[in-house]
């Protein structure tokens, strides 16, 4: 092959490949975002109720949503909003028993089990999807989830906290696959502005019920409420809808492993907190994780299971 015609391969196989490009840098700025997030919510649910949190926070990203997209939205069908409920459903699901398994577990432990998910996305695909997971993807998913560990676990005991959290985890890769199942068909605005509002109405009630009416809050507080509510909830979930139209639950997963890493450095750079080797390692095997799902040690058609048609 001569070296005008490698080019023009190279150039042929990235407008190809485009799409998913674009949909990765999405995913991972996501991933960015809730990163960058991980401090001030800690501060926020410190001084307000967990439930009241999530409702102001679900809130202000439906309207904001529904706002942009309302004739969109008027023109959809009901059985796209029936998928955005039942996606909003495992939404809540994980980030209800995530922060409630907060309240007993410790922060670097619950960051490693909500990091199973990369580990649960791909076996959820296989049972519910029948999708075949590629050898790339296992490999990726198994260096990642081990610097995970590296980077957050302290200590193997599975207490009650744990469990609430490893709840939440799996209802965190029930979304990404429902994502997965939904997105390629239907209109993402739709899936996004229905998701977020479903968890704003599920949280509701049991604000006022375990909580009470909304507390005087500070300024520090509605700003978290804000920023997560716009550029952590309505825009980063409206940014995984429409990239999941190009790419795979356990792709998504494995580049969502990116969030404790960013966690890490934003905490570094607020709180000062200090990361040492083994977070170092931890961070690097993440990295090459997602580098080996997405380039890849396999030739592409290598499966983990047989390719025969079911």
């Amino acid at each position: 092959m001569t070296m005008a015609a490698s080019r023009n391969t190279i150039s042929s196989n990235l407008q190809m490949n485009r799409p998913q490009i674009v949909a990765d840098f999405s995913l991972l700025l996501v991933a960015l975002i809730w990163g960058a997030s991980f401090v001030m919510v800690k501060e926020a649910i410190s001084q307000i109720g967990i439930f009241t949190f999530l409702t102001l926070r679900f809130l202000f990203a439906a309207l904001a949503l529904a706002l942009i997209f309302w004739p969109r939205l008027r023109a959809s069908s009901p059985k796209e909003f029936l998928a955005g409920a039942l996606v909003g459903l495992f939404l809540f699901g994980g980030y209800s028993l995530q922060t409630i398994g907060l309240k007993y577990t410790s922060v670097s432990k619950a960051g490693f089990i909500t990091g199973l998910s990369v580990v649960i996305v791909p076996l959820l695909s296989i049972l519910l999807l029948r999708q075949r997971p590629s050898l790339n993807a296992l490999l990726g998913v198994i260096l990642a989830t081990t610097g995970l560990g590296l980077l957050t676990l302290r200590g193997l005991a599975m207490a009650q906290g744990d469990l609430w959290v490893l709840g939440g985890a799996v209802a965190f890769a029930l979304q990404i696959v429902a994502l997965g199942r939904f997105a390629p068909q239907m209109e993402t605005t739709t899936l996004a502005t229905i998701q977020v509002a479903t968890v704003a109405l599920l949280s509701a009630p049991l604000a006022w019920a375990r909580e009470g009416p909304f507390p005087q809050m500070s300024e520090q507080v509605w700003f978290a409420i804000l920023f997560t509510g716009i550029m952590a909830t309505s825009l980063a979930f409206l940014a995984q809808s429409k990239a999941q139209r190009f790419t795979s639950p356990t792709h998504t997963a494995l580049i969502f492993a990116t969030e404790p890493v960013f966690a890490a450095i934003f905490g570094y750079l607020l709180l000062q907190d200090r990361l040492g080797g083994r977070g170092v390692l931890g961070c690097l095997l993440i990295l090459a994780g997602i580098v080996v799902g997405e380039i890849g040690l396999f030739k592409r058609d290598t499966w983990l299971l047989s390719s025969k048609d079911e």
